[in-house]
């Protein structure tokens, strides 16, 4: 009996974890919000193993992308975009919150009462690119973008965050080792990236490059992506691994480069932290915790974990009271 239940672990896991052998689904799928037209698109990533960081002689690499871990990677679901201002707004507005939406049923029941409500922007957040439809939503918070998170998780009934670290980069190099998940030859980046030499300095809508192999768009540029680790300049040496909670507002690590950003920044392995000057501008006191001024190259995207923490843990993941 003992050897038939190893063997069925065994055929299991293969398939991308012991639950889908017991009937969840670890399909692709689109999430619907309630009372309008729009969808979050959710791609499924498997699980697996993958190294993350860069080697020593990787063209481009810094010291806070080493040494390399291997880390072992429980499978999610992550947007096949990145989240736009249309999206971003309904959480903003609040409008759709009391709408019934069959009661929320889902593996989350999070009153939309207990999520904080975000500011309405106090100028133009777009810097004058444009917040039409398509477009991705940026100079927002990591905690501004935790909080749509937990907002969407309220009002779908599914537990949405923003991706760790490590979820990002296995994301994005889709079962690659490369420098880019195409590989090495940084001409490529054309085919599937928004950066400083086609940009002419400003985002363009979502998804309209290439998507990578596990068919997620703008992994590459476009826009930079909130993650929920702290940063650490002395890369992962000494980093919590898979994933360092943040302790303190800066620096948080930011992935993916962005449109205003060269080839090597847009490698998978490429880091940036963020820094207060964004908010050099901010004319709010005491400083917005929901916008920042100077940061229109920043945006973010989202994964749905594939097994859904407890309840009690749900703020684990989500960015409030940590700092």
């Amino acid at each position: 009996m003992n050897s038939n239940i190893t063997i069925l672990k065994t055929i299991c896991s293969i398939l991308g974890g012991i639950a889908m052998c017991f009937g969840q689904d670890r399909s692709n799928y689109a999430e619907h919000l309630p009372g309008t037209t729009a969808t979050v698109e959710m791609i499924a990533i498997p699980s697996g193993t993958f190294q993350m960081g860069s080697p020593q002689n990787e063209p481009g690499r810094k010291p806070d992308e080493g040494p390399v871990r291997e880390i072992e990677m429980n499978g999610f679901w992550m947007s096949k975009l990145e989240i736009t201002w249309e999206l971003y707004n309904l959480f903003v507005e609040r409008a759709i919150d009391d709408l019934d939406n069959e009661k929320r049923a889902g593996d989350v029941q999070w009153d939309t009462d207990a999520v904080s409500g975000a500011t309405t922007p106090y100028v133009d957040m777009s810097l004058g690119m444009g917040r039409e439809e398509g477009f991705p939503a940026v100079n927002i918070t990591q905690r501004a973008a935790s909080t749509f998170c937990e907002w969407l998780s309220s009002i779908t009934g599914h537990y949405y965050r923003l991706p760790t670290e490590a979820e990002w980069e296995y994301a994005a190099r889709a079962g690659n080792n490369t420098p880019y998940h195409f590989g090495t030859d940084a001409a490529q980046l054309e085919e599937f990236a928004w950066f400083n030499e086609n940009s002419n300095g400003r985002y363009h809508e979502v998804g309209s490059k290439e998507p990578n192999p596990w068919g997620l768009h703008d992994m590459y540029g476009n826009v930079a992506e909130w993650t929920l680790d702290q940063y650490n300049k002395n890369g992962y040496a000494d980093a919590e691994m898979p994933f360092e909670p943040p302790t303190n507002e800066y620096p948080i690590s930011i992935r993916g480069g962005s449109f205003r950003d060269g080839a090597q920044e847009l490698r998978s392995a490429s880091r940036l932290a963020s820094d207060p000057v964004w908010k050099q501008r901010d004319p709010q006191f005491p400083r917005s915790k929901w916008w920042f001024t100077d940061a229109g190259f920043v945006g973010f995207r989202i994964v749905r974990p594939y097994a859904t923490p407890k309840k009690e843990e749900f703020e684990n993941y989500w960015i409030k009271d940590q700092y």
